[in-house]
């Protein structure tokens, strides 16, 4: 079931379009704000709010890379695989990564602190290679800078 809150944030991105099913995204964004991922209830009562089908509402919800239909940790890394990364680093920092978590891509650490998961492209290909935790982009890294951004987001509490 979703929340008053949640409800009321996605009615007001109501106004921003002609139809309510063109806010999906934004709603679908607003849940996975609240709650971390998507599950199928709130897809299906989101689906209901904006007069579309579950599956519909599933295709665009799988369609994009930034909504995340699973669990995952408390912080998400996502590093980017594009033919920059890759050009410039990527397989090393991907390594350095999977060392460092004990995790393969897509897999979330045992005490749930991080998921790593791939994303295609993170708009800096002049900045690469590049991953993004938790929202906060990281470019230009090279292996040894793995380390210390880790360790900054295991102090967090939230």
């Amino acid at each position: 079931m979703l929340t008053e809150q949640e409800i009321k944030e996605i009615q007001a991105e109501f106004g921003n379009y002609e139809t309510r099913r063109a806010a999906c995204l934004d709603a679908l964004r607003i849940v996975q704000q609240h709650r971390g991922w998507v599950d199928d209830e709130a897809l299906g009562d989101l689906a209901a709010l904006l007069g579309m089908s579950p599956e519909e509402l599933d295709s665009v919800a799988t369609f994009y890379n930034r909504i995340l239909r699973k669990p995952v940790g408390r912080h998400v890394i996502l590093v980017c695989n594009s033919v920059s990364c890759w050009l410039t680093g990527y397989d090393q920092l991907r390594q350095r990564l999977v060392r460092s978590l004990g995790v393969e891509l897509g897999e979330t650490t045992s005490d749930g602190q991080f998921t790593l998961l791939p994303i295609v492209c993170l708009g800096t290909c002049d900045r690469a290679p590049a991953m993004m935790v938790d929202g906060d982009l990281y470019r230009d890294l090279e292996d040894l800078d793995i380390e210390p951004i880790l360790a900054e987001y295991r102090d967090r509490r939230t």
